[in-house]
């Protein structure tokens, strides 16, 4: 009895070994599309709210400049610069457009499709406010 059970112990260590990678990779990579989701979800309410102010608060937002220095003040944590931001007077009223490029931080999708070598993909959120 005891002999067959001795065989056994090593068994538990190797699934382990086996299934870790794959729950490692599954977990960092649920924490990555959640980044992902908020990032778009911030842009695109950094968007929403610039082309709002643009309309409505015209002291705050009443030039490009301003309506994008606002966006990127409501891009919390982004590191945005204006320059991501463009302003245009479309005919649903002022239209803001706000662009940037997402870089996932699993290293080992780097270099496999869909993303590329760089492991990056480009987002952009549209909001126009009816003036």
């Amino acid at each position: 009895m005891v002999r067959g059970t001795a065989n056994r112990r090593g068994g538990a260590a190797v699934e382990y070994a086996l299934i870790l990678p794959a729950l490692v990779m599954f977990v960092l990579g649920l924490m990555d599309c959640g980044r992902l989701l908020w990032t778009y979800t911030t842009l695109a309410h950094s968007v929403e709210s610039a082309s709002r102010c643009a309309v409505v608060n015209t002291s705050t937002c009443g030039s490009t400049t301003a309506i994008q220095t606002y966006a990127v003040g409501q891009a919390w944590g982004l590191g945005l610069g204006s320059s991501a931001f463009t302003v245009t007077a479309a005919t649903c009223g002022t239209e803001v457009l706000g662009a940037m490029t997402f870089t996932f931080v699993i290293p080992w999708l780097y270099g496999t499709a869909p993303f590329g070598s760089s492991n990056a993909m480009a987002l952009s959120a549209m909001a126009c406010y009816p003036s």
